[in-house]
């Protein structure tokens, strides 16, 4: 998988592609990282990138001439990739999204937006897809642009190490992730529970089932809508109902 970001700060991300995760892959070769800096193909000795928006208005507009310059360079290093523009109009990011860039495996130009947007012909001319990471707006792309690789670059086989790592993240199955205890047995008087200690793996996994659901029910009901319970699912709610029905009448 191949990231290319075009930004006016690539030292915010050549610092993401140096560590962690994203390192460790781009140094095995899975992954890629590169960053070319949009200031680069200003056309002034200035190295301008911004004007005055037509009209009138607050804040600057980022120039069209530079940015296409720059798109143009990291097509021609790597053609069969895709343009996103990271932008609070875009498509919202999620775990579908991520899994569909990684199993595609098509590489991405990330571009980066700064001050009050960019030029509107870019979008016709150059960008393949917009995406936002959320309903809010940030005073640039890049840490969009960071999460996006983090999330996609995970789903590579062999970057996180284990290729089942991510299989039990929160979302890929449309539910949270179950609860997770380490050493030691007992903190500030909470146990774990005991099934975790109890080497049967079936039982435990029953119970990772049912705490999944029990914080998607809790915290994200709403995905419950998304994805149908499966005839497992609904008998451990039948059983956790049962539950709750005997501590109320206790």
């Amino acid at each position: 998988m191949d990231f290319t970001v075009l930004t006016l700060f690539p030292e915010l991300v050549n610092a993401f592609f140096a560590h962690g995760m994203i390192g460790r892959g781009i140094e095995s070769k899975l992954i890629t990282g590169d960053c070319i800096n949009i200031r680069d193909f200003s056309m002034d000795r200035h190295k301008t990138v911004d004007d005055r928006p037509y009209g009138g208005s607050s804040g600057m507009v980022m120039k069209p001439e530079p940015l296409q310059s720059a798109v143009l360079c990291a097509k021609s290093r790597m053609p069969e990739s895709k343009v996103v523009l990271l932008t609070p109009q875009g498509n919202r990011f999620n775990q579908e999204k991520a899994l569909d860039f990684a199993t595609k495996k098509q590489g991405l130009i990330l571009i980066c937006g700064r001050y009050e947007g960019i030029d509107e012909r870019v979008y016709t001319l150059l960008v393949d897809e917009e995406i936002s990471i959320g309903d809010y707006v940030m005073t640039g792309g890049e840490l969009g642009a960071m999460v996006m690789m983090d999330a996609i670059a995970r789903l590579i086989p062999g970057v996180l190490g284990s290729s089942e790592s991510f299989l039990s993240d929160s979302f890929m199955d449309g539910r949270l992730e179950h609860a997770h205890y380490t050493r030691p047995e007992e903190f500030d008087g909470q146990k774990i529970p005991d099934v975790l200690l109890s080497g049967n793996h079936e039982k435990i996994r029953l119970w990772r089932k049912k705490s999944s659901l029990q914080r998607t029910f809790l915290k994200r009901p709403d995905l419950f809508e998304k994805t149908a319970l499966t005839a497992e699912e609904k008998k451990i709610i039948r059983q956790w109902c049962r539950e709750l029905e005997t501590l109320a009448r206790e």
